[in-house]
């Protein structure tokens, strides 16, 4: 597979290599493989969001199956998080290579094709600071899709000011004792095990950034709260409890006091990722946007004849076009070594506001039918307006690029 050394070689090319074409290819045939028959298998119970989900929202076990089933097939396969290092199961792809692959998953659009590369649930860089029995216990069980886990950060009332987090966990004995609540946690009632961020020394002593441990903490350790029923994010999101939850030393990943850090320096990765997947969808939904503009007839001609509706396409693909030289650009400056914050920030405000601003488009092009159930282009909209927040809002990403400029 393209490795990370093969990126590095010469400028940065738009062309897709061969080996990554083939990479390509055989997602395809994946999907069409694995991925579609069981969708075609679970019928209304996935094509309905009313069918997807239990009362409360939590996806029904049938659902959830499917998606352990996608992701071990997807890992036997080598794609699953093919990103990661190969001495750790990995398959050592370029960031070039990886970016390409999650765009091009996501053109297929919403649905279980979601889950054949790692997301939210599966092995992130920050899992590769994994030592001893960690490794065979939680990172290498992960990159082979048997197990699943989240990233427990975010608070009810600490969103973007993740510093400021209450969680907290006291050293007492060999053991860690954790206290508090965490919100918005993706995957959390289907993890594993959770890395869990709490503050064990105080701002006025370690800094802002500094103080805050990550621990590993296993699903029958700690609470699940309430569903978060977020829209885009529906029956995958909860809360977790903490009350004097108690994780042997061996538990602490990475350095104490250091996880913040740690997380910072693979922020660009989760943000590239995201960008990829708002280019995908988008390029998905211009593809349907554009059949339906040549096919629906209104005053003796197709809509797509009329300004009105061809712009509003056009446009969508001079937004992905931009959005997608960012990405491959960000990608290949990250295949280089370099953090490339500011990169990372513009791709991830203008790739995800660029598919908002097309899914809205497009449903607007499908007038009524756009809206119906039976139609993906509500969800894709959902989706749409959840990616403009998780990984950092807007307001986070613009504020970033300006204090890049030395304006904020």
């Amino acid at each position: 597979m393209a490795t990370q050394d093969s990126a590095r070689t010469g400028g940065v090319s738009f062309e897709t290599d061969e080996e990554t074409r083939l990479i390509l290819d055989s997602l395809d045939e994946f999907v069409e493989q694995e991925v579609e028959p069981l969708e075609s298998e679970l019928g209304e119970t996935w094509s309905n969001p009313r069918l997807r989900h239990e009362d409360d929202g939590r996806l029904v076990d049938e659902v959830v199956d499917a998606i352990e089933t996608i992701r071990k097939k997807s890992a036997e396969a080598g794609f699953y998080a093919m990103n990661l290092p190969e001495d750790v199961g990995g398959e050592g792809v370029s960031n070039v290579t990886w970016y390409r692959a999650k765009k091009h998953v996501a053109s297929h659009g919403t649905g279980l094709s979601e889950f054949v590369l790692a997301g939210p649930e599966g092995p992130k860089p920050l899992l590769m600071q994994a030592e001893g029995e960690q490794v065979e216990a939680y990172l290498e069980p992960a990159i082979r899709g048997e197990k699943s886990t989240a990233f427990a950060q975010t608070e009810p009332g600490v969103g973007s000011d993740s510093p400021s987090m209450e969680t907290s966990a006291a050293k007492d004995g060999d053991e860690w004792v954790i206290n508090g609540q965490k919100q918005w946690i993706t995957n959390a009632p289907y993890a594993d095990f959770v890395q869990v961020f709490a503050r064990t020394t105080p701002q006025d002593e370690a800094g802002r950034y500094g103080g805050i441990t990550c621990f590993i903490v296993e699903d029958d350790e700690f609470e699940l709260g309430s569903m978060n029923n977020a829209v885009g994010m529906e029956g995958l999101q909860a809360e977790l409890l903490f009350d004097d939850v108690r994780v042997p030393e061996d538990r602490v990943l990475g350095q104490p006091d250091a996880a913040f850090y740690n997380a910072m320096d693979f922020l660009s990765l989760g943000r590239l990722e995201l960008g990829a997947e708002a280019i995908g969808y988008a390029e998905h939904l211009i593809e349907k946007g554009v059949e339906y503009a040549n096919d629906r007839e209104a005053f003796g001609r197709p809509i797509g004849k009329f300004q009105g509706i061809s712009h509003k396409l056009a446009k969508g693909r001079a937004r992905t076009y931009a959005a997608d030289a960012a990405g491959l650009r960000l990608a290949w400056q990250m295949d280089q070594g370099e953090q490339a914050i500011e990169e990372a920030s513009i791709l991830k405000w203008f790739a995800t506001n660029a598919f908002w601003e097309v899914a809205d488009d497009v449903v607007q092009v499908h007038g009524g039918n756009g809206l119906a159930e039976d139609n993906p282009f509500m969800e894709h909209l959902h989706v749409a307006r959840i990616l403009r927040i998780v990984e950092g809002t807007d307001e986070i990403q613009l504020n970033t690029i300006a204090k890049q400029l030395g304006i904020s």
